[in-house]
């Protein structure tokens, strides 16, 4: 699919696919490298998405009609170009207790116990299909159905930023405190959002995405680590499978 429809009146809408797979969103962030060489003159900004790209444009620069020209001529590179190699980001968490309140919630919901929870959860390589809602958020692919669990039917006020949840057949991180009504099994003491660094968002879509348990103790020291700006995540090239 390649559909190109418009959006308000400065942008361009392109949909390649229907549902959510990682061949659907390679062709996504395919088609982002390309812009991003290109550089179409009027462009403003391009968001992506699961499944689509919405281009946005200044219309006293670039006609639609011009843009989408442009768009429709570069549809054939996206066979003829290839992503860099993916890296799996190994992401710290401590399971459960006061990080992780709801990890006994989504035990029973499914027939396990905690450590069954933490296993399956952190026994997993989670594909980052793109970054939104907040600043760093990571929307991740790939969750076990053995521990999907609903959102809490009365959303908490406030998430402490690295809380790491479960809401339905999805997984995340928050990157800032927010309000939000996903079950909490976990915190990572990362900063997934630092508007005071270089490079201000930790993770990027495409990559990979791999949790492993720490104690309380192993915690606050990554913690203390993150906070001098002495501690790096252990990142590996994805191995082809």
């Amino acid at each position: 699919m390649f559909e190109v429809s418009t959006v308000g009146d400065r942008g361009l809408r392109i949909q390649f696919g229907e549902t959510i797979s990682p061949d659907t969103n390679q062709q996504v962030r395919i088609f982002c490298m390309l812009l991003e060489k290109e550089r179409i003159t009027g462009v403003v900004e391009w968001l992506p998405t699961y499944t689509a790209i919405s281009i946005f444009y200044d219309p006293y620069v670039i006609s639609y009609d011009i843009l989408k020209q442009r768009v429709l001529g570069m549809k054939d590179k996206i066979y003829h170009t290839d992503l860099p190699a993916a890296e799996v980001i190994h992401i710290p968490v401590c399971y459960g207790g006061e990080m992780g309140p709801d990890l006994l919630t989504v035990a029973e919901q499914n027939g396990l116990d905690e450590r069954d929870v933490i296993s399956i959860h952190s026994n997993k390589d989670y594909l980052i299909y793109m970054i939104g809602f907040t600043p760093g958020f990571p929307y991740l692919g790939g969750m076990s159905d053995e521990i999907a669990t609903p959102r809490l039917s009365e959303p908490r006020p406030a998430i402490t930023p690295g809380s790491v949840g479960i809401a339905d057949q999805q997984t995340g991180i928050y990157s800032m405190e927010t309000p939000g009504g996903w079950q909490l099994i976990g915190r990572t003491p990362l900063k997934l959002y630092d508007p005071t660094s270089a490079s201000p968002i930790l993770l990027q879509a495409g990559n990979y995405i791999r949790f492993f348990p720490v104690s309380m103790e192993e915690y606050k020291t990554i913690e203390q680590n993150v906070q001098n700006g002495s501690f790096t995540p252990h990142t590996e090239t994805l191995q082809e499978k």
